[in-house]
C-alpha cells in the first residue's frame, strides 16, 4: 500500500524522483513502471501498471456510450502514459501532464493506498485545506462508520 507525503522537485527536463518509500512499495509489489494520467482534481495519478490494467478492464465492461464512462475515458484513459523509472528512480513527466497539474518546480507525492497522487506544492496545500473543511461532512462520517464495521 502506498502511504505518506513527500516533497521533491522537478527538474528543467521534467524529471522528478519517486520517493524511496513509494519506490520500495512499487518495486516490491509490482515493477518499475507507472501509468501517469490526469486526475479529476488538478493533480496526476500514478498507478502501478497492474492496478491500471484492472481499472481499464473494469471500464471496458461498461457501456462506452454511458455519459460517465465516456467522460472518464476522455479525461482519465486518453491522457494516460506509461512512465518507467530510470536507474536513479526518476520519472520523466510528459509536458502535457506537467502542464495539466501545474508542475513546475516543487512537487508533492502523496500515497493513496493503490494509487499515488502527484501535485504542485501549492495545489497540495489547497487540496489539504479543502479536505480539512470537509472532514466532518456527512459523506466522510458515513465512510468512517462503514470502515469501523468492516
Amino acid at each position: 500500500m502506498f502511504r505518506g507525503v513527500y516533497e521533491h522537485q522537478i527538474d528543467a527536463k521534467g524529471r522528478t524522483s519517486l520517493p524511496a518509500k513509494l519506490r520500495d512499495t512499487l518495486v516490491g509489489a509490482y515493477d518499475e513502471r507507472l501509468i501517469l494520467t490526469t486526475a479529476l482534481d488538478r493533480c496526476l495519478h500514478a498507478y502501478p501498471v497492474r492496478e491500471w490494467e484492472a481499472l481499464e478492464a473494469s471500464l471496458a465492461k461498461r457501456n462506452p456510450m454511458e455519459q460517465g464512462v465516456k467522460t472518464l475515458m476522455r479525461l482519465y484513459v486518453a491522457s494516460a502514459q506509461e512512465c518507467p523509472l530510470d536507474k536513479l528512480g526518476r520519472l520523466l513527466i510528459p509536458p502535457s501532464l506537467r502542464s495539466y497539474a501545474g508542475l513546475e518546480k516543487d512537487v508533492v507525492w502523496a500515497g493513496m493506498v493503490k494509487v499515488i497522487e502527484l501535485w504542485s506544492r501549492e495545489g497540495w496545500a489547497k487540496a489539504q485545506e479543502e479536505a480539512r473543511q470537509e472532514a466532518t461532512s456527512a459523506d466522510v462520517m458515513k465512510v468512517l462508520a462503514e470502515l469501523r464495521q468492516a
